[in-house]
């Protein structure tokens, strides 16, 4: 363990030839709360000895890995070669930002396993299972696809919808999946039959424009979700019960996007440029948050990962009862928030984003600019150290999640950006295009790691499995692609 010296021994102000070969930091986790008072470290102290003294500190009993951050830049060489290199002034306190990094590791996508026909239009949507077993497809062709990642073939085509299929979701128990269509019905599908659970779920006038489920650590087994349509409304609908429990309508147009809170909120985006929060028991209206000058196109919160995967994790572990899954649900959110407020970022046709703590105030944290066109889609990494942002400008945008500030611009795609998916380690985003590919790149190096075309036409969707195995993509050619490391 190295020696270091708190800023009460030997005083500050005694910077002379005892300390000059010694930097005064401060170690802040991502929120900037500070980890004891400022300290003297040897100039000599790079990543692997922050990392012990970070571990200590905080009393760890198992050791976690932690990278270091210094002005949003990863810290990988030693203090006195990053001043030197820097010209920073060791008279100041060096801020340094430490953040705990997945212990397991993804490897990244390299190549197409399997091209899977099926459709008979194009791929809209597709969608991993929370434990990332089975995977579900959303078509133009009025079908919903169940398809089983063992032997990478068709396993059900789930038929009853009578328009284009826009948008899909998986209970985060995984025992149902739900599609919505542009004539604005929604089904329920067992996923271990392929059939549907029950009549389609009728009420929107207008097409369905997304859906998420109630968090599994707040309700479990997992039986609400809501819906939002063109139509303005959002509804809350309980499988059980077969009907719409709730009706939340207060938008003066399109509702594009909705996200169901880890705190039990709901959160709606429109083309009313305006995004509402809900209560859940009746449905009353809790804020709104303004700001956007054009539609509301894309929402994201911090905790998504988590919200989405339940209980599952990377190790793939199954669960016997849903009280068990609701307890393992509820650590894993509580774990991945900690004392921070969720957060929300918000994507428009302004070209900006917004980032938001919704539960503490109806005014944004901060303005994100730097996109030339529309965004399409934002969205968090699984440890919500990172907001990655998608637009018609070609590129894809990284932030920070914490502040929202600008870090890098992934550039290389030659057509819009349609949708991006995290790896589940956060070290690795995927984004697929109009182009025609799908593109990973590597966060830490902020460059491309990987180029997969493959596809004949547009990539509409991407997803990457939660436990980080495959990635799989479908688009205007019709066929589902499976992509492994």
């Amino acid at each position: 363990m190295m020696e270091v010296e708190g800023s009460s021994a030997g005083g500050t102000m005694e910077v002379g030839r005892e300390f000059s070969n010694r930097v005064m930091c401060q170690l802040t986790n991502p929120e900037g709360t500070p980890l004891e008072a400022p300290i003297f470290l040897p100039e000599s102290a790079g990543p692997k000895e922050l990392q012990q003294l970070v571990n200590k500190l905080l009393d760890n009993e198992e050791k976690l890995p932690y990278a270091f951050y210094v002005s949003d830049q990863e810290l990988l060489v030693q203090l006195g070669s990053y001043l030197q290199k820097k010209k920073v002034s060791v008279e100041k306190v060096l801020t340094i930002v430490y953040q705990p990094q997945a212990i397991f590791r993804i490897r990244p996508v390299t190549r197409c396993s399997s091209t899977i026909a099926g459709h008979n239009e194009a791929v809209l949507s597709v969608s991993f299972s929370p434990d990332g077993r089975q995977l579900a497809s959303g078509s133009g062709d009025t079908t919903v696809r169940l398809w089983d990642l063992n032997t990478q073939t068709p396993l059900f085509t789930c038929k009853g919808h009578k328009n284009w299929v826009l948008c899909i979701a998986w209970a985060p128990d995984g025992k149902h999946l739900v599609s919505g269509s542009k004539a604005g019905e929604i089904l329920c599908w067992n996923p271990q039959t392929g059939e549907p659970s029950g009549n389609p779920l009728m009420g929107h006038k207008k097409w369905i424009t997304g859906i998420s489920w109630e968090p599994l650590h707040l309700n479990a087994p997992s039986r609400r979700f809501v819906s939002a349509s063109k139509d303005g409304d959002a509804r809350i609908w309980d499988i059980s019960l077969k009907k719409c429990v709730i009706c939340l309508s207060g938008h003066t147009l399109a509702i594009t996007c909705v996200k169901w809170g880890g705190d039990g909120v709901i959160y709606t985006g429109s083309q009313d440029c305006t995004i509402k929060m809900w209560e859940t028991s009746q449905g009353k209206l809790i804020r709104e948050l303004k700001g956007h000058a054009h539609w509301v196109n894309s929402l994201a919160l911090s905790t998504e990962y988590v919200l989405r995967s339940g209980a599952f994790d990377h190790t793939g572990k199954q669960y016997s009862s849903p009280e068990e899954m609701k307890k393992v649900a509820l650590d894993r959110y509580n774990k991945m928030k900690g004392s921070a407020p969720e957060r929300l970022v918000s994507g428009s046709d302004d070209h900006t984003m917004f980032l938001w703590e919704p539960a503490l105030s109806k005014h944004p944290k901060t303005r994100m600019t730097g996109h030339q066109q529309l965004v399409n889609h934002v969205y968090f990494s699984p440890d919500g150290q990172w907001i990655a942002s998608a637009s018609f400008d070609k590129s894809v945008k990284l932030w920070n999640g914490t502040t929202g500030k600008f870090i890098a611009a992934f550039r290389g795609h030659v057509g819009p950006v349609y949708q991006i998916s995290w790896s589940a380690d956060s070290r690795l985003l995927l984004s697929g295009s109009k182009d025609s590919t799908l593109k990973v790149w590597d966060i830490r190096t902020q460059k491309l790691k990987q180029d997969l075309p493959g596809h004949a036409d547009e990539v509409f969707a991407v997803d990457w499995s939660p436990d980080g195995e495959k990635v799989a993509s479908g688009g205007k050619d019709k066929v589902l692609k499976l992509w492994i490391g």
